[in-house]
């Protein structure tokens, strides 16, 4: 449902090389701020951890373009366990809807070990994970990949809107390292390749599509969770 407090966003995203990038960053980097969680030189690391059934479900509702659809996944900033969250992330009719739940991290290694958690702080905080909760016990769902990379984000009040970069895209299937500063990864995309995402409630105010047009964006379907899936499957 699209409730005010989490609307459906308007979310699309570009595979860039490194000229493109630098050359829309340098577009934004003096116009629009970044977003409150930037580190000291302007980003900082994701590192999320997806779930699917046995059936690779998820997987192949991604590569079918299944709608509506839905993934679950828990993501941490950082390598920090200071903030973790279980987020549910939902695509409908070419727009997407997150919703979370805190976790400890406790919760989170029950998870990722497959046993449910006990719920530590009950209310509507914890929506997400009793959802979650019923899709693990009636589909088996398990851990099946870590995406990780680096994140800088602009941010406009204006429709809402964040521009994304994201960087040094990388896959793992080192589960029990989660938490650990640097588990084994290898790369999803070719060197030189990021990925520029827009995402927006309503509308994308003129000025910063005017700064997103080179003529040489090209949108695609790009999921960095089917990719880091596809490499290891």
């Amino acid at each position: 449902m699209n409730t005010p407090d989490r609307p459906y966003r308007h979310e699309f995203k570009y595979l860039v090389t490194d000229p493109l990038r630098v050359l829309l960053y340098n577009r934004l980097v003096n116009i629009l701020p970044l977003d409150t969680h930037a580190g000291p030189d302007g980003g900082y690391a994701i590192r999320s951890l997806y779930f699917d059934d046995p059936a690779n479900t998820c997987y192949h509702q991604n590569e079918d373009g299944v709608d509506p659809r839905r993934k679950y996944r828990i993501r941490i900033y950082n390598a920090s366990d200071s903030r973790i969250t279980l987020e549910c992330k939902r695509k409908e009719r070419g727009m997407t809807r997150k919703t979370a739940s805190p976790l400890t991290k406790s919760q989170a290694l029950s998870l990722i070990g497959g046993v449910p958690p006990p719920l530590v702080r009950p209310g509507r905080e914890q929506a997400t994970l009793v959802e979650f909760l019923a899709v693990m016990m009636q589909r088996s769902m398990r851990p099946v990949t870590i995406v990780e990379y680096r994140r800088t984000a602009f941010v406009h009040p204006a429709g809402n809107v964040r521009v994304t970069f994201d960087t040094d895209i990388v896959a793992s299937r080192d589960f029990g390292n989660f938490f650990a500063p640097s588990p084994l990864v290898r790369p999803v995309l070719p060197p030189g390749t990021h990925l520029i995402e827009i995402k927006f409630d309503h509308y994308l105010p003129d000025f910063i599509y005017s700064l997103l047009q080179t003529g040489q964006l090209q949108q695609t379907a790009f999921s960095k969770f089917y990719l880091s899936r596809k490499i290891n499957i």
